[in-house]
Order: structure tokens, then C-alpha cells, then sequence
């Protein structure tokens, strides 16, 4: 756990100061613009062969500057010392607000929900989504990502499952295109 929280650390860090190093860019999302984003995240316990990795493919439409509708395909693979390894797939709609902090740090803040599935089941899920866009080109942006998921089988049972889900943290890479307007008299 401590090797994870070191490497998100330092992963962080160094994205900052790659953003600070860059030329300022003018490429913020405009209204009809659409976005694609490919993002991962890994875990593993320390001193056991038990770990996951996890990745997402978005597509989001943004609606106006800051109202972004969009699509995730999500999937998680466990790798489990001495029990069978498991997946589980993730097939979410989200609606996220994009905060336009400045030219390069655009964060958002926003809801998603839809099924979890695998070989053997199939769930409802549903929960907060959080991050920032860290825009170093032209278009394209570094996403550092957090969501948390909670499932139910019915929606009576979402409140009881509240605090029984996965806390899921993700770094990726995404681009903007599309949309009506000129970037570079954007402010």
C-alpha cells in the first residue's frame, strides 16, 4: 500500500512539473467539442503476489464549456494469491462539470452510473467522479482521476451499500476535437 501512495506521489509531481515547464496552451473544450481519454491504474499488496489492474476508455460530448455528457467502459483485473483470479467489467454513463480554473488545470466534479458484470453476475453501480485535466499541448490533456463505485441489486439496497465499494484512481491521457469557435481567442 505504502509503494502505491509513493508512486501516485511521485507520478503526480512529475506531471506537475511537466505542466509547469510547458508553454501556456489555449485549447480548452468548447461546446460540441468531443473528448476521448484513455487512463489505467495499478495495485499490488506488498510482499504477497495479490494485486489488480484496472483500465478505462471514456468518450464524453461537451454539451456547453463545462457540462460534459459521456460513456466509460471500465475493466478490472484481480490477481488473487492462491484463489482464482477475477474480473469485472464497468459500463457507466457520467455527466461531469469541468471547472475552468485556467488554461492548463481544468478539475471537474460529477456522477456516473450503470452495471458492473463478469462471467458470473451482473449489478447495478453508481457514485462520485473527481479529477483534473492537466491540459500540456494543444488539445491534449493529462487526466488524474478518481471515482467511487457502490453496488446494488436494487435500488433499496444502494443505501445500505454505501460505504461496500471500490475506491478506483486513475492517471490517463486524452484529446479534444471538434466544436464550433476558435481556441485561441479563448480566454
Amino acid at each position: 500500500m505504502k509503494n502505491n501512495f509513493r508512486f501516485y506521489l511521485v507520478a503526480t509531481c512529475i506531471i506537475f512539473l511537466v505542466v509547469l515547464g510547458v508553454n501556456p496552451v489555449s485549447a480548452l473544450p468548447l461546446a460540441g467539442d468531443s473528448e476521448v481519454q484513455i487512463s489505467g491504474g495499478a495495485f499490488h499488496s506488498q510482499g504477497t503476489n495479490t494485486g489488480s489492474f484496472n483500465a478505462d476508455i471514456n468518450y464524453g460530448y461537451y454539451l456547453s464549456p463545462g457540462w460534459e455528457l459521456g460513456f466509460r467502459q471500465a475493466v478490472n483485473y484481480n490477481f488473487i494469491h492462491h484463489a482464482p483470479d477475477a474480473w469485472q467489467a464497468t459500463t457507466t454513463p457520467f455527466l461531469h462539470y469541468n471547472f475552468r480554473v485556467t488554461n492548463v488545470l481544468v478539475p471537474y466534479l460529477g456522477i456516473s452510473g450503470g452495471i458492473v458484470w463478469n462471467d458470473r453476475d451482473i449489478t447495478g453501480t453508481f457514485g462520485p467522479n473527481v479529477g483534473l485535466k492537466l491540459f500540456v499541448a494543444d488539445q491534449t490533456f493529462v487526466n488524474i482521476g478518481y471515482r467511487y463505485e457502490w453496488f446494488f441489486k436494487s435500488f433499496e439496497a444502494a443505501r445500505d451499500n454505501r460505504t461496500h465499494g471500490n475506491h478506483v484512481a486513475n492517471i490517463g491521457l486524452g484529446f479534444v476535437w471538434g466544436g464550433a469557435g476558435d481556441r485561441k481567442t479563448m480566454n
